[in-house]
């Protein structure tokens, strides 16, 4: 048995978070074993599953990954749990555009044949709320809604109005709503939620959410819907080689200011022979002693300016590291924290300065969308033309100091060309995030790359 449901919305910002966390945290404290995963390239959710569950978290994204991928994700992390809660990305039918349904909720629920949950803001309707569901469900054929959850209702009676229209015109059964004061307002960043490496302020919110999941919702019902999925086989022909002896150690920055990485390319790294070695650059911790390569994932580290700065030992290493010809990967934070400042709120603080580049923070979205991109030199990614997919979102913008080897190009909407970030002496940087698993050749590349500066360059640095 693989118990599992998708909790979907009729649009962003109708409640699916504030659903999953609350259905999370009522089935752990029941002493269910509870897996999260989430459609889309989101990386802060995940880390609230983690925060409830005690379990990493992993993206579901099908525009990046194959089919055979994603079976087989969910199928190695979701094998010792007794529930698998799959979070949705935007509405249920949201994706990659508007005229297909690839990379959205119904996609994977498709893929991975399971049930859906509908969460739908009731806050301003009533017997409307069936056609909402109504169209739902015929948007396509093999949609399988199979519960309601309403968000924002007025009150219980308003609660039972609309779960009775609901039931009447849709025949699926509504399994649960919150009112409107229920439970406090998520906090918010810039970029989100605010990431569960500081979860122990919302101890107390995670603690209302289970109570009135609990009181409201029909867990037991819940749980039904679950256990009628088919099982998933892990699909082996997703895992394209086998795994290497461990002969690299990489430096993996991981704190508050970078933990932003795809659990994919963490085990196709380790798959390829790495030996990850995690470090805290808030800590004052410096590259550690004889790594190969280093991976600056992304995250937050325009809130952590000062004590980025201050942390000279690992900016000289990451200078040091880069004259030597080190392999670096850099996405999005840590492409910021190479740069050679920083401007928040009109004040500069210096970073890395590997990257001739000053970055400034916006108040608005700078840019967000999925990106097939294409190195244009020979890369860390071995030669000219590696093609990777992944993600890009961010409220700061760059500008570099003087001419510079890009990192990729891609193609825009309008058909153009753009190149984007930085390459030179070893390292790969940019804004965008990239997944492993959309060319997982190139995890082998990697540390092809970093075998070779293993065996010549560190050699030469110790002459």
């Amino acid at each position: 048995m693989q118990p599992r449901i998708i909790v979907s919305g009729t649009a962003s910002g109708v409640g699916k978070t504030t659903a999953t966390l609350g259905l999370m945290a009522a089935l752990t404290k029941q002493k269910k074993v509870v897996q999260g995963f989430k459609c889309g390239p989101d990386y802060l959710d995940p880390t609230f599953h983690f925060a409830i569950t005690n379990r990493k978290s992993h993206q579901l994204d099908s525009w990046m990954l194959s089919e055979k991928w994603i079976k087989t994700i969910f199928y190695k992390n979701s094998e010792e749990a007794d529930l698998s809660i799959i979070e949705g990305m935007m509405g249920l039918f949201d994706g990659h555009s508007a005229s297909s349904n690839v990379g959205s909720t119904y996609e994977i629920s498709q893929i991975l044949d399971t049930p859906v949950l509908l969460v739908v803001d009731i806050s301003h309707c009533a017997r409307s709320a069936a056609a909402i569901v109504r169209g739902f469900q015929l948007m396509e054929d093999k949609v399988n809604i199979a519960g309601v959850i309403l968000n924002k209702a007025g009150s219980e009676g308003h609660a039972k109005l609309c779960q009775e229209a609901i039931e009447q015109m849709c025949g699926v059964p509504v399994v649960g709503y919150l009112k409107s004061n229920d439970v406090p307002v998520l906090p918010e960043r810039h970029l989100g939620l605010v990431p569960s490496l500081e979860q122990g302020q919302h101890d107390l919110l995670i603690e209302t959410l289970a109570r009135a999941v609990s009181n409201q919702f029909d867990l037991a019902k819940i749980l039904e819907i679950a256990e009628g999925a088919v099982r998933i086989q892990e699909d082996m022909d997703a895992l394209p080689w086998p795994v290497q002896s461990k002969q690299i150690r990489i430096a993996v920055a991981y704190d508050a200011a970078f933990h932003f990485y795809y659990e994919e390319n963490f085990s196709l790294l380790k798959k390829a022979g790495a030996e990850l070695i995690l470090f805290s650059p808030l800590a004052g911790e410096s590259l550690p002693v004889d790594c190969d390569g280093v991976y600056l994932g992304g995250g937050f580290p325009e809130e952590y300016v000062e004590p980025l700065m201050k942390n000279k030992k690992l900016i000289a290493d990451l200078q040091e590291a880069s004259k030597a010809g080190m392999p670096i990967l850099a996405e999005c934070g840590g492409f910021m924290f190479l740069a050679k400042e920083i401007h928040v709120h009109g004040k500069a603080y210096s970073m890395a300065d590997v990257i001739p580049m000053e970055v400034t923070m916006q108040e608005k979205l700078s840019a967000i969308g999925y990106r097939e991109v294409e190195t244009v030199s020979e890369t860390v990614f071995g030669k000219k033309g590696a093609l990777i997919r992944g993600h890009e979102f961010h409220y700061s913008t760059s500008r570099f100091m003087e001419s510079v080897q890009p990192a990729f190009s891609y193609k825009t909407l309008n058909g153009e060309r753009q190149h984007v970030g930085f390459q030179a002496n070893g390292v790969l940087a940019s804004y965008i995030h990239l997944h492993l698993a959309s060319n997982p050749e190139l995890a082998l590349t990697w540390m092809d790359t970093c075998r070779q500066y293993q065996t010549k360059g560190r050699k030469e640095n110790d002459d």
